[in-house]
């Protein structure tokens, strides 16, 4: 039985997730020392928003760098493509003096 393709939003949202709960534990490991009790501390707090914030905002120029080069990586990708299929094309008969007509 052949599994069916994952669909492209479905990618996307996992790899939120798994962007996401990265994100979350770094900060969480980072910022919070102390389980003894069942609300943060102001400091715990502080910590965290401004671990998430660096870590939004390290995201944002991250992708910000990857749409700005996504069209020259497209197009190499598009030659490299066109250059490995011209070489893989079989060549052209060579052209000669056409056979005589069958008499039959």
């Amino acid at each position: 039985s052949r599994a069916e393709p994952v669909p492209v939003p479905l990618l996307q949202l996992r790899d939120f997730l798994l962007v996401y709960n990265r994100m979350t534990e770094l900060c969480f490991r980072h910022c919070v020392s102390n389980l003894n009790y069942r609300l943060l501390t102001g400091r715990e707090e502080s910590c965290l928003d401004g671990c998430a914030g660096k870590l939004v905002h390290a995201n944002h120029r991250l992708m910000g760098a990857y749409v700005a080069l996504m069209p020259a990586i497209v197009q190499r990708r598009a030659a490299d493509y066109e250059a490995s299929a011209a070489w893989a094309a079989p060549s052209p008969a060579p052209e000669g003096p056409a056979a005589p007509p069958d008499p039959a």
